[in-house]
């Protein structure tokens, strides 16, 4: 920010030098950065302004910090309305605000302009700044910027068609616009225009249009004094390249209270030296000025938090100091009254911080030793290590991946999601946001591919979004796991299956098979997937990525997937293990090799085992499939052979093994019901 030493001295009771000016500053938050002098005698000063302090942007605030500060009194303009008499705005000009993206809209108009140069003091506080001087009537309004914060845009009024203003978006099929500085653009929604009866004639909070522009010849102005979405200027001025001291202002979010004190002030001084009559009233669309918030301050609280005693009445000294109505509450709590101009302040702390700052940092206490309190990690952020850990010992690396993808990839993993856009503008290759975590992950597997890497295994705890309906977007977080498949591909799901019931029960503690399901889903015979539930309530699904998904990404090699809730997952954590004596007697195992149909998933064949209810079981256990589709051969086309392992244990004493003859026997009977036959 650039500041006119004699121009800040004009708001001080007193004149600050240069060196007060470099003393006072830098303590408070705000370095300076430069001082050149003037030809005039005058100091340009450069002080670097942090983002949450808008307020600074200008130099009545740069006064009020020095006057706080430094203990002087501020004399500030008194932003009064000239005596007006041109008649009715309302009968000389016509607003209409169609869009939420302009908060507020005032518009005053003065006929009888006379548009020449601007006095030498006028020309001389702009040129200081590092401005040049255009006209007077220009020249007001860039200086009523530099003085309240407050950008203004003064319009020929004989150029306005209709004598209209149009606060809107620009057509979705876009609109030309010649900007006043000579570019030529394109205008697109959502970009926001403010438009006469016909056509933009400004970028709303980023420049104004060449046609419209205040010259020799004008005898009308319009005075445009507004509020627009920060956000939405941001957008607009990277998308068109354009940018202006006034977007720079805007998208920082200057005070809505001051939006009315500067047309009042850019009024005053258009009058002053330009001359003309001021029409009667003002045209304001939007909100009303903000009332002040108010924040309660516990003096001991500041005490305690700066370690520095600083009294009450000396906490009460400063804030007023800045500004702020302070009255004293029942206790001995500071009532402190904020202005809008200051929304970084919202809380008692922040309160605390300003009474730091203007106190001073160095009159803080350095202790020789902190105070340290050792507390438990927090069991989400234990769950996430622990879950990190398990999966990087079944070989997976962890990825970060950007939540921006191109549309192409998101398309791949979102058919049943509306897509969801960021800044478009944010990346070149696409702004939509991914409804998978498998899209980055996809993308990163492309990348080893492309550099000849194989047997690769990621994983990534991210955030994903999703739109449903009108009720607005979903925000959830997803565990996302892809790995190659390898030469077998079942031995590939299992061994994926094998290290989710691992992550399971490393952070519940339980066993995991107990509480975790695994059910097939009909769909892609190429890409068979089974979806997961977990204690009834849906965990996510794995399987084989579909060979859409691969061709989207130019993969050829087969990748398994999963892709899982994670609140669902850290929510499991804090382990609960229960233990138990080593069993005293030897266990009987019995395999068993059924025919099945080839749908028929191994989670039939262990629910018909125990729906058979054999009193000695103690485990069920896949050992491997076996299949032939070759016409003639065993098992044959559309069948397959599945063993089993079965475990019997008596723990009062040593089984026979024609104990558990009858028990399985019992087994196969049942496994019939589930159209598994004893192989032969």
């Amino acid at each position: 920010m650039k500041i006119s030493l004699n121009w800040v001295n004009r708001y001080l009771a007193r004149p600050v030098s240069v060196a007060e000016f470099s003393a006072i500053l830098p303590p408070s938050g705000f370095p300076v950065e430069g001082c050149d002098p003037q030809a005039d005698g005058d100091f340009k000063m450069e002080v670097e302004v942090t983002s949450n302090r808008p307020d600074m942007l200008c130099h009545t605030g740069v006064a009020r910090e020095l006057a706080a500060k430094g203990g002087i009194a501020l004399k500030l303009p008194a932003f009064e309305v000239p005596a007006a008499k041109g008649g009715p705005v309302a009968a000389a000009a016509r607003v209409e605000v169609q869009t939420a993206e302009c908060a507020l809209y005032t518009a005053r108009v003065i006929k009888g302009v006379k548009v020449g140069p601007s006095p030498a003091w006028l020309k001389a506080a702009l040129e200081n700044v590092g401005l040049r001087s255009i006209s007077n009537v220009v020249d007001v309004t860039n200086f009523v910027m530099f003085e309240t914060g407050q950008p203004l845009h003064a319009f020929d009024l004989a150029k306005l068609a209709g004598g209209q203003v149009v606060v809107r978006e620009a057509k979705k099929d876009g609109e030309a616009f010649l900007a006043i500085d000579g570019s030529k653009h394109t205008l697109k929604a959502p970009m926001l225009v403010i438009a006469d009866a016909g056509q933009p004639v400004a970028v709303a909070g980023v420049m104004g249009g060449l046609g419209s522009e205040v010259s020799e010849t004008t005898t009308d102005i319009l005075l445009e004094s507004a509020l627009f979405e920060p956000l939405s200027v941001r957008r607009t001025g990277r998308q068109l390249r354009l940018a202006s001291d006034s977007s720079y202002r805007f998208e920082r979010c200057p005070d809505p209270a001051g939006v009315e004190r500067a047309s009042r002030r850019a009024c005053e001084l258009i009058l002053e030296t330009a001359g003309g009559t001021l029409c009667e009233g003002v045209i304001r669309l939007g909100l009303d000025d903000p009332a002040d918030k108010v924040v309660v301050l516990h003096p001991q609280k500041t005490r305690d938090l700066l370690g520095l005693d600083v009294s009450d009445a000396e906490q009460k000294q400063v804030l007023e100091s800045l500004g702020l109505a302070v009255s004293v509450a029942e206790g001995g709590a500071l009532q402190a009254a904020i202005p809008s101009r200051r929304a970084d302040l919202s809380r008692p702390v922040d309160l605390i911080e300003e009474v730091a700052r203007l106190v001073g940092m160095d009159r803080i206490p350095q202790l020789p030793a902190l105070p340290i309190v050792v507390r438990a990690t927090a069991p989400k952020v234990e769950a996430r290590r622990i879950m990190g850990s398990v999966l990087a010992a079944h070989g997976f690396h962890e990825t970060i991946t950007p939540s921006l993808v191109p549309d192409k990839a998101a398309r791949a993993f979102s058919d049943k999601v509306a897509s969801l856009y960021g800044d478009k503008g944010a990346r070149k290759e696409g702004g939509q946001l991914r409804s998978s975590v498998l899209a980055g992950l996809m993308a990163c597997r492309k990348l080893n591919a492309d550099a000849g890497n194989t047997g690769v295994k990621l994983f990534e705890l991210a955030a994903c979004w999703e739109k449903q309906g009108d009720s607005g977007v979903v925000e959830r977080r997803s565990l996302a796991l892809l790995a190659d498949a390898g030469a077998d591909a079942s031995s590939a799901l299992r061994a994926l299956r094998g290290t989710l019931e691992e992550l399971v029960e490393a952070l519940a503690g339980a066993p995991a098979r107990a509480r975790l399901q695994v059910t097939p889903v009909a769909g892609d015979a190429a890409a068979p997937t089974a979806r997961l539930e977990l204690d009834g309530t849906a965990l996510g699904s794995f399987g084989l990525v579909a060979p859409c998904a691969r061709k989207a990404f130019d993969l050829a090699d087969t990748l398994l997937f999963a892709d899982l809730e994670a609140e669902a997952l850290l929510a499991l954590y804090p382990p609960r293990r229960a233990s138990g004596a080593l069993p005293r007697f030897p266990a009987i195992d019995r395999d068993l090799s059924v025919v099945c149909d080839e749908a028929t998933p191994f989670a039939t064949l262990e629910n018909a085992v125990r729906a058979a209810n054999p009193a000695l079981l103690e485990e069920v256990s896949f050992i491997t499939t076996y299949r032939n589709a070759k016409e003639g051969a065993f098992p044959g086309p559309g069948k397959k052979s599945v063993s089993l392992r079965l475990l019997f244990r008596d723990p009062e004493r040593t089984l026979r093994r024609e104990e558990v003859d009858g028990q399985v026997a019992a087994v196969v009977e049942k496994l019939k019901t589930a159209g598994a036959e004893l192989r032969a």
